[in-house]
């Protein structure tokens, strides 16, 4: 295996292509990067941004340059001994249009339940609403359906390239089935028309039928390229909306076609197909079956085989039925295509305490688990009491974000995942009618008790095998269980007990199911998983009682009975795991993170802003825990999904070592701009007696947190035009906030006036009026609290890149990363400042002109240079963790990395506040730049010092980062004072080669 040394993360669309990453190859090679790691690149959506939305899995991106130059790309990568991991999704597929670029979905669209790829797909054709049978839902009308059919929005039209026709509705463009056809062109009453339309009489769906319609298709296609494309205008008047009467005929043909348009306010209640979250635009595939699975990877595959591609990167695993199996699969695949073990990371979320599982035969996780630590390590826990405190105070909500969490939980159930948790609920209700002890368990109850279980799920999915859950899945389980106990009614709570033995308790488990469930193959089950949904609800089965045969079960029909019981299980344990997991991402990332604003650089992906900071043994066992189980998994301090640039969080967790200083300041600013507050439903000025103002409290505290974090170093209040430029940046994060929320406004049914009110107000504070009031204080509030945060980013950076583990850069973040949630995080890069900055020089010689960001660049460099130059030592080496004792002990942070005889030893400040205090208060008789530059006064560590390993007592040691040489002390202390001189991070190396 080829596991890489860094990777840098690079998102790839039209604007930026693979043939503009080869121009910055130069580059990345002189930064010390192994691998470029990709954005997905097989085909999505027009104009897609991120890739994600895929809609062909065998063809390279053509807006990102095709296969040809994604092969230049990675030719010139290998010549230079580099390597490319690309993104793959398996869970979903892009249908923006109504697949319109999805040949997938438009089959689907076209033949229904006999279409090649109706299996492809997460739908059920045997949905309980009769209009919905057989149908897929395609809720992608902006009114109601009636009103826009009426408005003569939805139309016939026919394409004459293809000799097919369609329904369009704006961008969006179905196929008619052509089993229509014949009607359609004898609507027109043409002779010539009437000949064609024997061609497609007596089609059906069956798939023996369908190269009969292609050929008649073609023939059409041929008579309009003869005849012109206006000599079809006659059909399509016959169902012209505009007419009542043709109007009419739109619509029984609509009726007809195998999915239903709707308004696309029905998805949330009423879809009948598996979504990425609540994206309705995202359809997921069941890459659980063998077919699907190869139809997926089949470009990937081939890539890998042919030697372009080195190493995948398995986007939210948690969304397959069967992650355990998808992995081993996948590995098993690849390493049959090339010698070498493939290197193989997911995205996954873990919690505090949830292990990846053993038996997934990954290299780690994309890394979300360690941004999380090291944000951690960051913040000072006595922060956490204070600030949570007169969060609640201003906020009026709860100080405790377990309870928004909550909250958001419920909301998501209740309004945007309603038709997931109704499908979960049907199908356990179905495994409860088959057995005559819980026949009468009631729908209700069953989706009552489900919806509970759901929303107090701690981690985002149980992993059962052979439908049994492991001890692993009942600690977090148990924990749901128990909740859900306490909130349900005793009524409830009996059918809570056998919910719980369905998915997965095996507590009084009829034996022969139990049996059954362990005897069967994984391939077994996952057959009979994923065939499940057809064959349970067949109309034949639910209306049994009036079959005999049904009733009277033929001999040997017992076993049959347990395997299909055992089945059942299964699939609910799927569809259940399909519904925590998007429950916990909606929920707590997209809604609670919004809402709860203690301090918002605990609110990021992959962490709990419930667990404000956590100690430096903490982060010592986590690295020590990584270091055994998964060494080469990913670190990542930016990605593509965080909510706030990592220099962002890095300074906003500097007010956990004032908190009592950011409430007073908090206050004051509120009180400074209460003139500014707008009337929720318009423009004018509010009333400052009211309680209901736009922005409001809670947002209006959490705009003056994303001001603080993301003003640029240099950005002062007297420059207009980048004061304005900030703003239009936090009013595009400050939308996105208020709809993630859903408190006032959302995505569904946006308050505009609301909207436009928080603008309002946000331009008016940030206004050039302002400059002598608020902008000044903003000033200097930023100024006061951001060499304490270089520090913080200083050390994140060094320990990322000095931590057991791959790590990661993503676009851009070589330098100051102030950037906010999507699309603020993906803006262009420019590549060519950043190789100009590129030095030889040790980053010290930067830290005194930290603004521009070349000390971080430095440190990247120069790191990446280490472990290219001593590459065992910090991706094979031991982690030890080193005390550090004295008057600052809890100001630093120390652990070494070991590999034989050569040694590195990290130290970075942390929590450096008060120290820099007494250099500031020092500094205001003497000089004042040296008062700005982020480094604590060498003297200010008295005798603080790191207690190193007995085979460094006594040695000189380098430093990889600054030109100092501290010695260890012969009884193996080495002081900060002597360690910490230049940079406020050390990384000392003794490389193990003899010297004469």
């Amino acid at each position: 295996m080829t596991v890489p040394r860094s990777t840098l993360r690079l998102q790839f669309h039209r604007g930026f292509t693979f043939d503009d990453a080869l121009a910055h190859l130069e580059y990345f090679a002189a930064l010390g990067i192994s691998h470029l790691y990709a954005s997905p690149v097989t085909s999505a959506v027009p104009g897609s941004m991120h890739g994600y939305d895929t809609v062909d899995y065998t063809q390279v991106s053509a807006e990102c340059g095709g296969e040809a130059a994604l092969k230049r790309l990675a030719d010139k990568l290998h010549e230079r001994g580099m390597g490319l991991i690309v993104d793959i999704v398996p869970n979903h597929m892009g249908i923006a249009g109504s697949g319109a670029h999805n040949g997938w979905w438009r089959d689907i669209l076209e033949w229904g339940r006999h279409s090649a790829y109706a299996r492809h797909f997460d739908v059920d054709w045997h949905s309980p609403d009769p209009a919905l049978r057989g149908k897929v839902l395609l809720p992608c009308l902006g009114a109601p359906y009636g009103e826009e059919l009426a408005a003569g929005r939805i139309k016939l039209r026919f394409a004459a390239d293809t000799g097919r026709f369609n329904i369009e509705y704006g961008d969006h463009v179905c196929p008619v089935c052509p089993i229509d056809y014949a009607a359609l062109l004898q609507s027109a009453d043409r002779t010539d028309l009437n000949a064609l339309a024997e061609q497609f009489r007596g089609l059906t769906t069956q798939p023996a039928d369908q190269p009969r319609a292609a050929q008649a298709c073609d023939a059409l296609r041929e008579f309009a390229r003869q005849n012109g494309a206006t000599s079809i205008d006659f059909v399509l008047q016959a169902y012209a909306p505009e007419d009542p009467v043709t109007r009419d005929h739109l619509h029984r043909l609509l009726e007809r076609q195998h999915y239903r348009l709707a308004w696309w306010r029905t998805a949330a209640d009423e879809v009948n197909w598996r979504r990425f979250f609540d994206i309705s635009t995202l359809a997921a595939v069941r890459v659980e079956r063998p077919e699907v699975f190869e139809a997926v990877h089949a470009l990937v595959f081939r890539l890998y085989a042919e030697g372009v591609v080195d190493g995948v990167r398995i986007d939210h695993i948690d969304g397959l039925a069967e992650p355990r199996e998808y992995c081993q699969r996948l590995r098993q695949r690849l390493s049959e295509l090339r010698e070498g073990a493939p290197y193989i990371v997911v995205e996954k979320i873990l919690a505090r305490g949830e292990p990846l599982r053993d038996d997934w035969p990954v290299d780690g996780t994309t890394g979300y688990d360690f941004m999380n630590d090291v944000g951690a390590l960051l913040h000072d826990p006595r922060g956490a009491e204070p600030l949570a405190s007169t969060w609640a105070e201003l906020s009026g909500r709860s100080a405790v974000f377990a309870d928004e969490a909550l909250v958001a939980r419920r909301k998501i159930l209740n309004e945007n995942l309603a038709a997931e948790l109704d499908r979960a609920a049907r199908a356990l209700h179905r495994v409860a009618r088959d057995n005559l002890a819980t026949r009468d368990f009631t729908y209700t109850s069953i989706r009552r008790v489900t919806g509970e279980l759901a929303a107090h799920f701690p981690v985002y999915r149980i992993y059962p095998q052979n439908g049994l859950r492991s001890a692993a899945d009942n600690v977090y389980f148990d924990q749901a269980l128990d909740a859900a106990r306490r909130m349900l009614s005793r009524a409830d709570c009996t059918v809570l007990e056998r919910v719980d033995m369905w998915l997965g308790s095996g507590v009084d488990e009829p034996a022969g199911v139990r049996e059954a469930a362990a005897a069967g193959s994984n391939r077994e089950a996952t057959d009979l998983r994923t065939d499940l949904r057809t064959d349970l609800r067949t109309d034949a089965r639910t209306d049994a009682r009036t079959n005999p045969r049904a009733q009277h079960p033929p001999q040997g029909a017992a076993t049959g009975a347990f395997n299909h019981a055992a089945a059942a299980r299964r699939t609910v344990q799927t569809l259940f795991s399909q519904l925590t997991a998007p429950v916990a991402a909606k929920a707590i990332e997209d809604t609670a993170c919004y809402r709860y604003g203690r301090l918002i650089s605990r609110n990021e992906v992959g962490a709990d802003p419930g667990e404000f900071a956590i100690s430096v043994d903490q982060f010592h066992a986590s690295n020590l825990e990584r270091a055994r189980r998964y060494p080469h998994a990913m670190l990542v301090t930016a990605t593509h999904d965080h909510k706030r640039g990592e220099d962002v969080r890095a300074r906003l967790a500097v007010l956990s070592e004032i908190a009592d200083e950011w409430s007073a300041t908090l206050r004051a600013w509120s009180t400074l701009n209460t003139p500014q507050r707008r009337a929720p439903s318009g423009d004018t000025t509010a009333d400052a007696l009211t309680d209901d103002w736009a922005p409001g409290p809670a947002a209006e505290a959490m705009m003056y947190q994303t001001l603080v974090g993301c003003w640029p170093p240099d950005l002062s209040a007297d420059d207009e035009a980048g004061i304005a430029e900030l703003a239009e940046r936090v009013a595009q994060w400050l939308l996105k906030g208020l709809r993630e929320a859903k408190v006032r406004t959302n995505w569904f049914a946006p308050d505009e006036a609301f909207e436009n009110a928080c603008r309002a107000f946000l331009f008016d504070i940030l206004a050039p009026q302002r400059r002598d009031g608020f902008l000044r204080e903003l000033c200097a509030f930023v100024a006061r609290i951001s060499r304490a945060g270089v520090i913080n980013s200083l050390q994140q950076t060094i320990l990322r890149l000095a931590s057991p583990g791959v790590p990661d850069l993503y676009q851009g973040t070589e330098l100051w990363d102030f950037s906010l949630v999507d699309p603020d995080n993906r803006r262009p890069v420019d590549f060519e400042k950043r190789a100009a900055m590129l030095a030889e020089k040790p980053p010290s010689e930067f830290l005194a002109d930290w603004h521009d960001g070349r000390v971080k660049l430095a440190i990247v460099q120069r790191m990446l240079a280490l472990r290219t130059h001593l590459p065992e030592l910090l991706s094979q080496g031991a982690y030890v963790p080193l005390a550090v004792e004295g008057a600052h002990a809890e100001r630093a942070i120390a652990f070494a990395r070991r590999q034989g005889n050569a040694w590195a030893v990290v130290i970075a400040t942390r929590l450096a506040v008060p120290l820099l205090s007494e250099a500031d208060a020092d500094a205001k008789a003497g000089d004042r730049a040296l008062a700005d530059i982020p480094l604590v006064e060498p003297a200010r560590w008295e005798d603080t010092a790191v207690r190193m390993p007995e085979e460094l007592f006594g040695r000189a040691m380098f430093d990889w980062v600054s030109p100092a040489a501290p010695k260890v002390e012969d009884n193996g202390l080495l002081y900060l004072r002597d360690a910490l001189t230049s940079m406020p991070v050390a990384v000392l190396v003794e490389d193990g080669v003899p010297r004469t």
